[in-house]
């Protein structure tokens, strides 16, 4: 018996001892598509303990070719078919950087071979697709993150605590969201990134989907989930000569039983912001960047101004950390958190609705 037990006790000291290992070595990622103007985050990240990528895939067989000059990739990990090169590589996960509207084909193609997938912003053009994704996410139990960066920020994680962990500001009722730049031209996109980027189709609009998304995901963080009443948007084309095709300015308003959302998508501001605005019944919170804010108390006689970084308040810097921390169940994301598909898929529906409402020059029912 002593002997049994013995060996049962060593079986499992290898047993944990070989998750601690697995635990401990870099994520194997693929890459799906580098087209984005953000892959540049994983195609020049410098090799570490985290992810190592193991596979890289482009259909554009001329910008594949000029991404591995520009990144001296070596050429065994570049791949202009996607299938191809998830039997090859056979990564643990995949981060898309492709179009909105290819984030399906490659949730498609990783789901069923149990590769969890991380893409940009947003998850979906459509909340057709966005809910297929989910599906195929649940069907074959892989993680499915959306990756938007005011997620990374110090400022962002500090608000929220704010109004939930000490109630600074009272009982949150108003929110108001900057989130744009000059626009994709003017600002000097790749030509591979502007032109799907641009297009009604491979991006599902233009200002009201690229920079729309911010407001309706930390939203729907900040409301935990909570579904909204009706959503009610305007659209402009200030520059039709450079954007003929989609909107380059969104105005979108989402109310809730008990209080309200105002997301303001611009390729119009004078410069790059990404800030919002928090009110409640006995202050307010304004982030003006990843760690600067401003906060007041209706008792103070001014504002105070306040700096935080990651190692004063707890946040993940480092989507790729995070995405790992995930999959090898480090971490468990809450329903509604920011990468989740939960909150992914309100924020495609935010984003359908207030489409609609532009067109129509209606207010859409989300009830």
């Amino acid at each position: 018996m002593f002997h049994f037990r013995l060996l049962i006790y060593f079986i499992s000291c290898l047993f944990c001892s070989g998750i601690a290992r697995a635990q401990d070595k870099p994520l194997r990622i693929a890459v799906a598509g580098i087209s984005h103007g953000h892959s540049s985050w994983i195609l020049g990240r410098k090799p570490d303990n985290i992810v190592q990528v193991v596979g890289i895939y482009e259909g554009d067989k001329k910008l594949l070719e000029k991404s591995a000059i520009h990144y001296n990739l070596k050429k065994d990990i570049l791949f202009d078919e996607l299938n191809a090169m998830l039997d090859k590589v056979k990564p643990e996960a995949v981060v898309a950087f492709g179009s909105i509207y290819d984030h399906l084909s490659v949730v498609k193609a990783c789901a069923p071979r149990g590769i969890h997938v991380m893409v940009e912003k947003p998850l979906a053009v459509s909340l057709e697709h966005a809910l297929e994704m989910d599906a195929l996410a649940k069907r074959y139990h892989i993680f499915l993150l959306t990756d938007y960066e005011s997620s990374w920020y110090p400022a962002t994680a500090k608000a929220y605590q704010l109004i939930y962990d000490s109630s600074y500001i009272g009982v949150f009722k108003k929110a108001v969201f900057h989130h744009g730049h000059q626009g994709p031209k003017e600002i000097g996109v790749s030509d591979d990134f502007f032109n799907w980027l641009t297009d009604p189709v491979q991006n599902g609009g233009g200002a009201i989907i690229d920079f729309g998304c911010y407001g309706a995901n930390l939203m729907t963080w900040l409301t935990k989930g909570e579904q909204p009443v009706s959503v009610t948007a305007v659209t402009r084309q200030f520059k039709p000569d450079i954007y003929p095709r989609v909107d380059d300015e969104a105005t979108i308003v989402v109310s809730y039983p008990s209080s309200q959302a105002i997301i303001q998508a611009s390729w119009n501001w004078p410069f790059n912001r990404k800030d919002m605005e928090l009110y409640g019944t006995t202050g307010y919170v304004k982030t003006v960047n990843n760690s600067l804010m401003h906060i007041r108390r209706k008792e103070d006689k001014t504002e105070w101004t306040r700096s935080y970084t990651s190692a004063s308040i707890p946040v993940y810097e480092d989507p790729f950390k995070y995405f790992a921390d995930v999959v090898k169940e480090k971490i468990q994301m809450e329903a509604y958190s920011l990468y989740s598909t939960g909150n992914n898929i309100m924020v495609v529906r935010i984003l359908e609705a207030a489409k609609e409402s532009a067109k129509t020059g209606k207010a859409v029912s989300l009830k």
